[in-house]
């Protein structure tokens, strides 16, 4: 029997219908070491609440959906090497034998519809990848923003992907991105791509009003809202460019491929980058969680 489990902070909101924001847990397990996972999830819970929402972190446990992970669960997370990493195939195989799993986005908005939230932020979406042409490497992150009623506030797909790829998918699948404040698709480590968005919308109320009048008109895709990183800790393109290809090269001499590409690219960059690159991740999750929890709070005054 499917059992989903709400912290007391998750409960008390949905009861008192307040703006709540989901989070992943992927980047705990999967995305960066410890104990700065650690760290990173603790933040961005924090910063959700600073804002005015409630923190609904999402993982699997031991079978069990977890909706707002207690402090002891996120300590697990960080730490265990038994936490596999969860997209919408691996879920009812997880699930059903009772499994341990970090939540992907795709995994993440699944949960997120679920359970009635309506806003998630992350780091970056999976997409296309470069040489799709040869591997089909194509995340189910984008497959699951074309079915899955949720807005997805990120810094952009991942800077390794192929973004004018990435971008002409979600258009064919009819998924709306947003440029937060922004003519330009962000890349991750960068505030810009050189990519057009076709939507610039510059506050949180006037995205929760195109969210509020997309339900309206029962338009059952994901929306995509990109922020792009702060000033201050945005990487140069050129020297991003090229620590991405070194990276890549290596990748694909050591014929890594499936779910360990992601991983084993951000932490090739990370040292390539002498650990520049970490501290830029973990500050665009930051301003991601901050502009998440507004939105979330707009949409429900509206």
């Amino acid at each position: 029997m499917l059992n989903i489990i709400y912290s007391q902070e998750v409960k008390i909101a949905i009861e008192n219908n307040l703006p709540i924001v989901a989070l992943e847990s992927t980047i705990i397990s999967h995305g960066m070491p410890y104990p700065t996972n650690l760290e990173v999830a603790k933040n961005c819970e924090q910063i959700v609440r600073n804002n005015g929402a409630i923190p609904a972190t999402i993982a699997i446990i031991n079978g069990d959906i977890i909706v707002g992970v207690t402090d002891e669960q996120l300590e697990y997370l960080a730490t265990s090497k038994e936490i596999l990493k969860v997209s919408r195939r691996d879920m009812a195989y997880v699930i059903a034998n009772k499994l341990s799993g970090a939540t992907t986005v795709a995994a993440t908005m699944m949960i997120a519809k679920l359970t009635g939230i309506d806003v998630f932020a992350t780091g970056g979406i999976g997409g296309v990848h470069r040489g799709v042409e040869d591997t089909w490497d194509i995340s189910a992150d984008l497959e699951e923003l074309a079915i899955t009623d949720v807005c997805v506030v990120c810094a952009g797909a991942k800077a390794i992907l192929d973004l004018p790829k990435t971008l002409e998918y979600l258009e064919t699948k009819g998924v709306l991105v947003v440029g937060y404040q922004t003519n330009d698709l962000p890349a991750f480590f960068t505030r810009t791509s050189g990519i057009e968005v076709p939507v610039r919308i510059d506050t949180p109320l006037e995205i929760a009003k195109v969210l509020k009048t997309k339900k309206e008109l029962k338009i059952n895709n994901g929306m995509l809202v990109t922020n792009p990183i702060d000033e201050k800790y945005s990487f140069d393109k050129i020297k991003m460019d090229e620590a991405i290809l070194k990276a890549l090269k290596e990748m694909n001499d050591l014929k890594i491929k499936g779910k360990e590409v992601t991983p084993y690219l951000l932490s090739k960059i990370n040292h390539i980058t002498k650990g520049e690159s970490l501290e830029s991740n973990k500050h665009l999750v930051y301003n991601n969680c901050k502009l998440a929890a507004m939105i979330a709070k707009e949409l429900k005054r509206l």
